[in-house]
């Protein structure tokens, strides 16, 4: 069963994490100035994760998905990631690079599976 950790930054703003029942970081959110927009950046992945469909960016002539969706792209050093935006377009949550397409095809699959009974846990700095 996968978990939401939630941390506080050094900037003093707040960052979730989805992990994995065994403990590897999933996805990863953008920083938050507080911790209720922190919260509600977990419910949106809760809620957009479920339906989302997958645009895979790397393959030449791409089809466009509608929002919600998953984007798969490589980044500057090849990997593969991806992002999942919500309904209205916004970066919810990103992954980490991945040297396989498979491996980030499985950690949208692990979202899918995890974010939307995941629990939600603080963690201190």
């Amino acid at each position: 069963m996968g978990k939401f950790v939630i941390k506080t930054t050094k900037s003093g703003g707040y960052k979730f994490d989805l992990k994995a029942g065994n403990g590897e970081t999933i996805a990863t959110s953008e920083i938050y100035n507080a911790l209720t927009s922190c919260k509600n950046g977990i419910e949106s992945v809760r809620k957009n994760s479920a339906k989302a469909g997958v645009e895979d960016q790397t393959v030449e002539g791409f089809e466009k998905v509608k929002h919600p969706k998953f984007e798969i792209y490589t980044d500057k050093s090849g990997e593969f990631r991806f992002r999942l935006k919500a309904t209205n377009g916004e970066i919810i949550a990103v992954s980490e690079g991945y040297k396989a397409l498979t491996s980030c095809k499985n950690g949208i699959e692990s979202v899918k599976k995890n974010a939307p009974e995941a629990e939600v846990k603080m963690e201190e700095a």
